[in-house]
């Protein structure tokens, strides 16, 4: 900036400066209206939520303990069925949780023997084997 030496300078800077912020206090104000909303509480939680679904290892982890969950709450409708021994519950509980841990830490290796039980399946039913005395 150039020293100011006379006041036609000063009314000239003076100007300048009553430009610049004119064009420059749109801009502030959008961008505080903007700072605004997103600090209201209900926007931060949206975004810190969207942010923590679009992480692929939580959304692996959440699939994982829901199956686990439910391998857990299926054993034990399967073993104990339904019971009102205080005790068969308990066990039932506890059977629950063991389940459920073991399935959503291995739920990978369970996922791909899944997978492959599954192609041994539909591979013999879909298309049968050939006999090598066929010829065909």
């Amino acid at each position: 900036m150039q020293s100011i030496t006379s006041s036609a300078d000063l009314k000239t800077a003076i100007q300048q400066l009553e430009l610049q912020q004119a064009k420059e206090w749109p801009l502030l104000k959008e961008e505080f209206l903007k700072t605004a909303e997103s600090l209201k509480p209900i926007n931060i939680i949206k975004n810190t939520l969207k942010e923590a679904v679009d992480l692929p290892d939580l959304k692996t982890g959440i699939i994982n303990s829901a199956i686990g969950l439910t391998t857990g709450i299926l054993a034990k409708k399967i073993i104990l069925g339904k019971t009102l021994n205080p005790l068969s519950k308990l066990l039932g509980v506890a059977l629950e949780m063991f389940v459920a841990n073991k399935v959503s830490k291995n739920a990978g290796e369970i996922k791909s023997l899944g997978n492959s039980i599954m192609k041994k399946i539909f591979n013999r039913e879909g298309k049968p084997e050939m006999n090598k005395h066929d010829g065909k």
